[in-house]
């Protein structure tokens, strides 16, 4: 922490500096959603213009967890947790993805014997 004055000073640039990155990675995010100059991938939003303003946030949440949760004062076992969690992230997403490219088709749906009310019904595919 700062104790001196100097020190305190020293903060305040860094997170100035800090706040000043977040807020142009914001023009920047909306500058590639907005600006048909600044399109990537094909005309209109699409996955790679996803996928860009999803890694501009990534380094935003980085920079906020890093500096203004003092996530650099950590032990390393903090940054495996966090690690993990990343993975496991990735890993559901990659299950979402494979469940939406095979989703199940069953149109010999049973109730068990149970007497559905007209609007529950299950229409065949």
């Amino acid at each position: 922490m700062a104790d001196t004055p100097e020190a305190i000073k020293k903060s305040q640039k860094l997170y100035l500096f800090i706040g000043l990155c977040l807020f142009i990675g914001t023009i920047v995010t909306v500058a590639v959603a907005t600006v048909p100059a600044l399109d990537v991938g094909g005309h209109g939003f699409d996955k790679w213009d996803m996928i860009l303003g999803l890694c501009i946030a990534s380094f935003k949440v980085a920079l906020v967890m890093y500096f203004f949760m003092h996530l650099n004062h950590e032990k390393g076992w903090v940054y495996g947790s966090f690690a993990l969690a990343i993975v496991m992230a990735f890993f559901l997403a990659f299950l979402l993805f494979l469940a939406k490219g095979d989703p199940i088709k069953y149109d010999k749906f049973s109730t068990g014997g149970v007497i559905l009310p007209s609007c529950l019904h299950v229409k065949a595919l």
